[in-house]
């Protein structure tokens, strides 16, 4: 950073700027934009109401609040087709439900998939649907089908509004390691995958980094969740500006750590806005979450890595062309991100990022913001490329992979 970037004034300036953004777009998109109208017909809302109405064999199915850990034993209690029983009854639910077999899960999300298959497929025939609702349905009837595909693994899934989705990679249950990818902003089921552009989406980098993992140490049971399972904000607006989204986010994400199975260790790796997610639920995070890896980072809600109140050791990467450089890093009450976590004064360890092309390019294969991804994932440390080329970011660790 030049002296020039440090300058009070150029700070000073950067402050007024931010102020006016931020009143342009209360003025010109409404506060009602922070609160939003909530998700009417939620599918998965209804889905889970069903369940706490449900029964087993004349008995009351668990409630929703109990732990992961209180499900986990209900279903470790059930026969295989009392098992198969309930996916058939509520597939939506069980299909979300943390503490539920993941494999029960899969079949459960692969199950509601059908469902809503079908449904978008009475709604693209339908007539009095206009044509971009037409579209918009056969939109989500291919990306139901691709994500039926036999193989893949779908960890959580809500159609309701933009949808929500996770999906794992590799095998979760026999996981030494699990990395966990947090996506950005304009998140959602139509967005998780596509072909152009592939490693900017959730999915693209979740499979990128798993081979990169696998790469690094072959050895080690590896396994990758492409966590698109929040409302993530539509666009650079008010809600992108805000930890709304990052709030809610937090609370999910938090939920289905603490759901996982095993005990091995977790990397989170927070892109952009999904930064601002995993610096709201640092202080929450189950003890097995030993990283939080953040690129392009807006801010993390706090002005150090000690406000984050958390033992996970904190990575920060930024590549030179990406813009959010210039987005101002400052916290006005609900507004803004709070300090940059790739300054000095933040305190994370910094990650060399050479080789990656913008704000949606560190997880493209051959950068070396992927390979030090891969070496916090299989929790090697050793072949990490610190910023600047100083090796401070590798100080105090321990190395040779997970064995």
């Amino acid at each position: 950073m030049t002296s020039f970037d440090s300058s009070p004034q150029l700070g000073a300036w950067r402050a007024v700027l931010a102020l006016v953004v931020v009143f342009v777009m209360l003025a010109t998109t409404g506060w009602t934009t922070l609160h939003g109208r909530g998700e009417r017909g939620s599918a998965l809302r209804a889905a889970l109401s069903a369940w706490e109405r449900g029964h087993l064999d004349g008995r009351p199915l668990p409630g929703l609040q109990v732990p992961p850990a209180r499900l986990s034993q209900f279903f470790a209690s059930l026969t295989a087709q009392q098992q198969r029983l309930l996916v058939h009854r509520h597939p939506l639910a069980v299909g979300n439900m943390n503490g539920a077999p993941v494999s029960l899960r899969y079949l459960a999300n692969r199950t509601a998939l059908g469902i809503a298959r079908e449904q978008e497929s009475q709604r693209a025939r339908d007539s009095r649907l206009s044509a971009a609702g037409q579209r918009d349905a056969e939109r989500r009837m291919q990306r139901y089908d691709a994500l039926s595909r036999p193989g893949r693994q779908v960890l959580a899934f809500d159609p309701t509004g933009p949808g929500r989705v996770a999906e794992v990679l590799g095998d979760l249950e026999r996981a030494q390691r699990v990395s966990v990818v947090v996506p950005g902003v304009d998140t959602t089921l139509i967005t998780f995958q596509r072909d152009d552009r592939a490693y900017s989406t959730p999915l693209g980098m979740a499979r990128a980094l798993h081979d990169a993992e696998r790469e690094a140490s072959p050895r080690t049971r590896t396994s990758v969740i492409a966590w698109a399972d929040y409302r993530a904000p539509d666009g650079l607006g008010v809600e992108a500006a805000t930890a709304i989204r990052a709030e809610s986010g937090a609370v999910r994400l938090n939920a289905m750590l603490r759901g996982l199975p095993g005990r091995g260790g977790i990397a989170l790796y927070c892109h952009s806005y999904g930064s601002v997610l995993c610096g709201v639920a640092a202080p929450g995070l189950p003890s097995r979450v030993s990283d939080i890896a953040v690129a392009g980072s807006p801010g993390m809600r706090a002005d150090r890595v000690s406000q984050l109140r958390t033992h996970a050791r904190v990575w920060a990467t930024r590549d030179g062309d990406d813009w959010i450089e210039d987005v101002p890093h400052l916290e006005l009450g609900s507004l803004g991100h709070g300090a940059d976590p790739v300054s000095p004064a933040f305190g994370a360890r910094l990650l060399s990022a050479r080789g990656a092309d913008g704000h949606t390019g560190y997880f493209e294969p051959g950068t070396e913001s992927l390979t030090n991804f891969a070496e916090i994932g299989v929790g090697a440390y050793q072949g990490l490329r610190c910023a600047d080329r100083d090796d401070s970011c590798r100080s105090g660790l321990s190395t040779g992979a997970a064995a």
